[in-house]
């Protein structure tokens, strides 16, 4: 399998070259990646726990869907397809922009594009990229990333903190969570309903 090609960018996120994923995170080149946020129809938001083979943030809770850019990629394809390759999600309606963080230390020298997402699709996570998966409520986020803040990775918690400042959530009311229902023959990363993975 050949390494990823990322296209390396400047701090206005000009493309000024292309390296390796390795060469890139060894050197501590600026590049691109997108986090997407998927809410369901009653206001709760899928977060992810990254698999514990992953070489950045291994086993941290976030975004529903996040990844890098590759090279000659667009932000919004590559949002499309994070979704579709993590957790088998093809939205009926596209994603929308929220907002661009610049790159910078606490978000891994990446510049993000983040997105929102709506839909009750059922998901198929995928075991390579995620261990474990959940719906919560806005409200249940807030509380846990302020107890336990370590337990993310550090772009979603910026990620996070800038959306509920904006008020792009839709807070519902707390509720159990509805877990995936793996299918049949199929590798699947097991869910966890919140109270499993709170304190």
């Amino acid at each position: 399998m050949s390494e990823e090609i990322f296209d390396v960018v400047n701090e206005d996120d000009v493309v000024v070259g292309q390296a390796t994923r390795a060469e890139v995170h060894r050197r501590g080149l600026l590049h691109r990646a997108i986090h997407v946020l998927v809410f369901n129809p009653k206001g709760e938001v899928f977060l992810q726990k990254r698999s514990m083979r992953k070489d950045r943030h291994g086993g941290l809770w976030d975004s529903s869907a996040s990844g890098y850019v590759d090279t000659g990629e667009e932000y919004d394809h590559c949002a499309v397809r994070e979704m579709r390759e993590e957790i088998g999600l093809v939205p009926a309606v596209p994603q929308q922009r929220l907002f661009k963080l610049s790159a910078s230390p606490e978000t891994d020298l990446e510049h993000v594009w983040v997105y929102r997402c709506e839909g009750d699709e059922p998901l198929k996570l995928n075991v390579d990229e995620l261990e474990t998966g959940g719906w919560f409520p806005p409200n249940k986020v807030d509380d846990w990333l302020a107890k336990n803040p370590g337990q993310f990775a550090s772009t979603f918690r910026i990620v996070w903190t800038r959306l509920r400042r904006q008020g792009s959530t839709q807070v519902s009311s707390p509720r159990r969570d509805q877990a995936f229902l793996p299918r049949a023959r199929q590798p699947q990363a097991k869910i966890r309903r919140p109270r499993d993975v709170q304190r």
